[in-house]
Formats: structure tokens, C-alpha cells, sequence
């Protein structure tokens, strides 16, 4: 597995996001500046880490998603390859056009930093295949701003077009407004966009992969992509 991660200024995950790649694939991942405007030869998979690009200045992810090596990262997508965007990553994809819809503060106007239990909807995709479909999987978040929101006939696409990939959940997988930490709408905590090679997620899989750490929750998300790419998980 070939992976490239994206290195913003403000971007603070991108290490951890790289440990974790070397950790579950067995290959360190490129790390490519945001002035950059090719991605690596033989790029495979592209993470956009979490953070705060530029310091979350205008709206989050709005300038990060306008650096040259984006360009490059919207005409990977469109030949098929897969892209991940965790967090601020998340927001910088929506505001690329890679994904739909805008992530707004939370519901509480509070920083939200704790775990958090998600059903994933889906295992048939690249990013869920070390999952199976109504798991509830327990990883972390940290953001300010994550409450997913989109126009009423974005939201009916995704939801027919089963492109909602990860939703807050309680730990038995039930729905409910207590567990949506913040706000979003349909407790949306993940979407694909129309193809499937494009996934964004606020909560933070790759903090979770190593026992000592107290879950590896997240570990199936990487175990997955690794081996939808080849390498040995």
C-alpha cells in the first residue's frame, strides 16, 4: 500500500496518521507538502489528516482546500483512486468538492474531545471491508466543528444512494439524538462520495489501533484498505 498523506499548515495528526500506516501496512506513507502539485508515482491511497489547517481561519478547511497539491488530489480521485479525509481532513474534502454538504460548529458551540461510538452502515466498501455492516465501533473525536449539515436533496442522495458510511450511535447501535454529539444531521459521522473511492470521517480512526492504547476500534478501517490494496495486514 502506497499511501500519501497531506501535510497542511496547522495540520497537527498528520504523524499519528502516519504511524499508523507503517504500523498496520508495513510501509511508511509519503508525506507531501500542501504547495506540492503532483502527488508521488504510484500513490495509492491519499489521507488528508486532521487539524487545523491555517488555523481554521474563514471556514474550516476552506484555504487548505485551495493549495496547488489539491488539484492534484481531485484528478487522482476522478481516475479512481482512494482518497481519506479524517476530521479537518473531512471538512478540507467538502470544501474541495471532493464531498458534499459543510461541517458547522457544533450543536453545543462546545469543542467536543472524547470517544464515541459509531455504527458503520456499510462493509462493502474500500475504507469498511475489516468491518461488518451494524457494527459499533468505539474511536475518539476532537473538533469544534463537526456537525455535518447539507440541503434537504443532498441529504435524501446520500441516504438513498446508501453513501452514509458511519453514523454516532449509543454502544448497541441505536440512533439516537442523546449520542449525536454534535448535532448532525441523521447523526451522520461519514459519507462516500457518489463513486465510493472518496471517504470522509470526523472521528479519528488511527488513534485507535494499538491495544496499549485501550482500543483498536479503528484498526479495521486500515487493516481494510490494506487489503483491498495488496499489502499484508
Amino acid at each position: 500500500m502506497k499511501a500519501a498523506v497531506l501535510v497542511f499548515p496547522g495540520i497537527n495528526r498528520e504523524r499519528d496518521m502516519a504511524r499508523t500506516l507503517r504500523l498496520v501496512s508495513g510501509q511508511a506513507p509519503s508525506m507531501v507538502w500542501h504547495a506540492e502539485r503532483k502527488l508521488p508515482a504510484g500513490t495509492d491511497l491519499v489521507v488528508v489528516p486532521g487539524g487545523f489547517s491555517y488555523g481554521d481561519y474563514l471556514r474550516c478547511g476552506a484555504i487548505a482546500a485551495r493549495s496547488p497539491i489539491m488539484d492534484a488530489v481531485r484528478a487522482f480521485a476522478a481516475k479512481g483512486g482512494l482518497v481519506l479525509g479524517v476530521c479537518n481532513g473531512f471538512q478540507i474534502l467538502c470544501e474541495s468538492g471532493l464531498l458534499p454538504g459543510v461541517l458547522m460548529r457544533n450543536e453545543n458551540l462546545r469543542f467536543i474531545c472524547r470517544d464515541v461510538f459509531l455504527k458503520v452502515e456499510r462493509s462493502d466498501t474500500p475504507f469498511t471491508r475489516g468491518y461488518n455492516a451494524g457494527q459499533v465501533i468505539r474511536v475518539p473525536v476532537a473538533h469544534g466543528e463537526g456537525n455535518y449539515i447539507a440541503d434537504g436533496e443532498t441529504i435524501a442522495r446520500l441516504e438513498g444512494e446508501g453513501r452514509v458510511i458511519f453514523r454516532y450511535s449509543s454502544p448497541d447501535g441505536m440512533i439516537d439524538p442523546d449520542w449525536n454529539h454534535n448535532g448532525a444531521i441523521n447523526a451522520i459521522a461519514g459519507i462516500a462520495n457518489d463513486r465510493g473511492n472518496v471517504l470522509g470521517m470526523m472521528p479519528h480512526p488511527e488513534n485507535h489501533v494499538e491495544a496499549d492504547i485501550g482500543s483498536t476500534d479503528g484498526r479495521g478501517l486500515f487493516a481494510g484498505l490494506a487489503k483491498q490494496l495488496g499489502a499484508a495486514a
